[in-house]
């Protein structure tokens, strides 16, 4: 399985796109608002991992600083 994200500002384009995808098989999903959101915060994590620990009293206060 495969999967790409597509994104455009022509509504026309786009239809364009997913009626072919539809025509040849392809399984078309619109994201939710939701969804694009939960993908941005998963690639920010996943680019954010150091795999070290973080003291949380030295966290905490470097935020109220």
């Amino acid at each position: 399985m495969q999967t790409v994200v597509l994104h455009s500002n022509s509504k026309t384009d786009m239809k364009l796109l997913t009626d072919l995808a539809k025509k040849i098989g392809i399984l078309v999903k619109y994201l939710t608002d939701e969804e694009k959101e939960d993908i941005g915060l998963l690639n920010a994590i996943i680019k954010g991992r150091t795999g070290k620990y973080v003291n949380t009293n030295n966290f905490i206060k470097k935020l109220r600083k």
